[in-house]
């Protein structure tokens, strides 16, 4: 049973950066990030496929990028140049191996384990 833990959340003011980091994730599998805003859908924000390819949101590209570390056990997401709007609770996913999700649109659906979320906040 895969048991993912993000970290990283806080406080940061517009134009800041953070960096998410969630684990403990499996050589092979595909992982993504998604968030969620107070009263708002969860929507699909970076995923990263086990052949190293990826995908984001149309509203964070240029500014966030997903990757792993050498040992393929954490999970990043940096995200830099942050808006008001990305304020949400930003949730770890991911997908075994023979489950290849969609990439667009990202759908949560798709992934079978999740974190419990980080918050961020961005003033």
């Amino acid at each position: 049973h895969v048991q993912l833990v993000e970290s990283g959340g806080g406080l940061v003011q517009a134009g800041g950066s953070l960096q998410l980091s969630c684990a403990p994730t499996y050589s092979g599998y595909h992982m993504a990030w998604f968030r969620q805003a107070p009263g708002m859908q969860r929507e699909g924000v970076a995923v990263l496929l086990s052949d190293d390819s990826t995908k984001y949101a149309d509203s964070v590209k240029g500014r966030f990028t997903i990757s792993h570390d050498n040992t393929e056990t954490t999970v990043f997401l940096q995200m830099d140049g942050l808006k008001p709007e990305d304020t949400a609770m930003y949730f770890c996913a991911a997908s075994p191996p023979h489950l290849r999700p969609q990439l667009a649109p990202m759908r949560p659906g798709d992934f079978r384990y999740w974190g419990q979320g980080t918050q961020v906040t961005v003033s």
